[in-house]
């Protein structure tokens, strides 16, 4: 099945389209040279031409079609702190002073967007509101876990919510209690990222779409990167296709495609409801995500549309009558909402790594590359593109803490790597369903 087919069908009905004037950005007709070239033009790689441009390097961005056209533009617009793996599975993993460096990393991030939101004036509809929620008492006991753990060793407080102040929150009996992280919000994604490439272009960041880069190779001391048309010929080179790189360039990713795998996941937006069924729904408007493993997220749009997101898929099949068991899914969770039209039903592919960590690093001399966001991209993507950033300019703190981590590949290889990855979720499945 062609992915990248599978991808565009996916994205036509995204209701972010529907609120931006896209500008058009041409495609890349003449050979060129720059010091960076940055092969993907989502957040990851619009956030590091944004940082290299600022810097005064003359960054060209190859994008395989549309700006922020992906996952970036498409997700369910939350941005939270930390990373998907777990901020406990990192401190086991890397050391508790590691860990704690890699949170002080995530909270800088949001930190960052919200800085650059202000001094670009980006029309994004920026809330920062965020609540972590658990549907049964197994689920209760650890987010309390969690609270403890992130007060105890990060410092970092998240207020617990239950009974009657768990609805001055959710217009919900489906959850009995949650964790308030004053870190986290949510936002309109694709007015950010098209907010982040004009001001990277501002900066002087050159930007393409149409412009799939279809070969790589170093040519005395620099890289050559070629599209149909042209070839940009530049000392260093960021791969920030994510898992677009596996159906788009995949000769680019022979080496990095075996620890990142392609997963669907969708969301439906319904009409616009009235102030008064969108205060009773979400009272404080803030975003939510429950803690299951196959999880439900939703929010507010700032259009008073519940935009709510869940369900994935690990094969290319998008799922038989998706809005309905959206629909679904949103009714058991809000059943005022049962006669609600539903006007845009989307999804798309996110790349996760088989630990859901963070894989950036240096594939080599000259070129890094960035993946394995694994849901957690929007804020993630704002620090991948600083760390990067500091690497290609000789500083690399931050990024070698990124490359201790030890990414394993899915296991099973080419053949088995979707039947085991459905078999765990199944398990997954299976015990939230249990409780």
């Amino acid at each position: 099945m062609n992915l990248a087919a599978v991808n565009r069908d996916l994205g036509q009905d995204c209701f972010y389209e529907s609120t931006v004037n896209r500008p058009d950005w041409p495609s890349l007709q003449n050979n060129s040279e720059a010091d960076v070239v940055v092969v993907g033009g989502g957040l990851a790689g619009l956030s590091t031409a944004l940082e290299l441009a600022e810097s005064g390097q003359r960054v060209i961005v190859l994008e395989a079609e549309r700006l922020c056209g992906h996952a970036s533009g498409r997700n369910g617009g939350q941005a939270i702190s930390g990373y998907a793996c777990g901020q406990a599975w990192l401190d086991a993993h890397l050391g508790l002073a590691a860990g704690q460096q890699l949170w002080q990393l995530s909270l800088a991030s949001l930190q960052l967007m919200q800085e650059r939101i202000q001094r670009f004036n980006i029309d994004c509809q920026p809330v920062w509101s965020y609540i972590t929620v658990a549907d049964r008492p197994r689920k209760a006991r650890a987010l309390r876990e969690e609270q403890a753990y992130m007060q105890q060793h990060h410092g970092h407080q998240m207020h617990w919510v239950e009974g009657a102040e768990l609805r001055q929150h959710i217009g919900s009996d489906q959850y009995v209690a949650g964790l308030r992280d004053p870190a986290s919000g949510h936002l309109n994604p694709l007015r950010y990222g098209l907010g982040i490439a004009q001001t990277a272009q501002a900066a002087g960041a050159r930007l393409h779409e149409h412009s799939p880069a279809v070969s790589m190779d170093k040519v005395g001391n620099d890289w050559v990167v070629r599209t149909a048309q042209a070839q940009v010929r530049a000392r260093q080179v960021v791969l920030a296709g994510n898992s677009g790189l596996l159906w788009q360039s995949p000769h680019m990713a022979t080496r990095l495609q075996a620890r990142i795998m392609p997963v669907g996941t969708y969301i439906i937006a319904t009409e616009a409801l009235s102030s008064s069924q969108a205060e009773a729904l979400l009272p404080s408007n803030a975003a939510v995500c429950d803690n299951n493993f196959v999880l439900d997220y939703f929010r507010l749009s700032a259009e008073r549309r519940m935009l709510f997101g869940g369900r994935v898929s690990y094969t290319a099949a998008t799922p038989s009558r998706l809005t309905h068991t959206m629909r679904q899914r949103m009714v058991k969770v809000f059943p005022s909402l049962q006669q609600a039209l539903i006007d845009h039903t989307w999804g798309g592919f996110v790349d996760i790594s088989s630990q859901r960590a963070p894989d950036w690093g240096q594939l080599a001399p000259g070129v890094f590359f960035m993946q394995g966001f694994s849901g957690h991209g929007l804020a993630a993507t704002t620090l991948a593109g600083r760390v990067i950033r500091q690497a290609l300019m000789g500083d690399r703190h931050a990024l070698d803490l990124f490359e201790r981590i030890r990414q394993s590949p899915f296991p099973g290889g080419a053949a088995l790597r979707i039947p085991l990855l459905l078999l765990g979720t199944s398990y997954f499945r299976l015990r939230d369903w249990l409780g």
